[in-house]
């Protein structure tokens, strides 16, 4: 994944939308759904907590549906982007136990990889105004880039693969 510049009023803009459609959608869908479950399929009497639940989880499929077909529309180019990289930072995440590991032996792949974790955090960050944990991010940022320095000149970039 390449980190892509966002603007971050339009992405701001287009998350506020694609979420206040999303809730709207989910109340509308999850009455309209178990209201007429209730309707066809009961006599209207006693409590119909299942079915209400089933509405809210139909409309919830319906919408990650949705979701799911309209992610490559450039109104949501941005939101999908900030997505996909929240899913990168995760997955690097549950995995950094092993990469600080390779990181601490100099494997070029590793600080590569923490490179990318940082400059990725930082921009998320930014576009999401996090701004209470990035002093602690800049600091491991620049002792990653130190150690990337000292390591790239032992090793030719070239051997870079995606073990992590």
């Amino acid at each position: 994944m390449k980190l892509l510049t966002i603007d971050k009023q339009t992405y701001r803009k287009h998350l506020n939308v694609v979420i206040a459609i999303c809730v709207v959608s989910l109340a509308v869908l999850s009455l309209l759904i178990s209201q007429s479950a209730i309707y066809f399929f009961t006599d209207r009497e006693g409590s119909h907590f299942w079915l209400n639940v089933m509405g809210v989880a139909v409309a919830m499929m319906l919408i990650g549906t949705a979701l799911k077909k309209v992610n490559q529309h450039a109104y949501m180019r941005e939101v999908y982007y900030v997505w996909k990289l929240k899913q990168q930072i995760n997955y690097i995440y549950r995995k950094s136990r092993k990469i600080d590991a390779a990181v601490a032996e100099n494997n070029v792949d590793a600080i590569t990889v923490m490179n990318f974790y940082y400059k990725a955090c930082e921009q998320l960050y930014t576009l999401d105004d996090n701004t209470i944990t990035i002093n602690s991010l800049t600091k491991n940022q620049m002792n990653c880039r130190k150690k990337s320095n000292r390591s790239i000149s032992k090793f030719p970039l070239k051997t870079i693969n995606s073990r992590y």
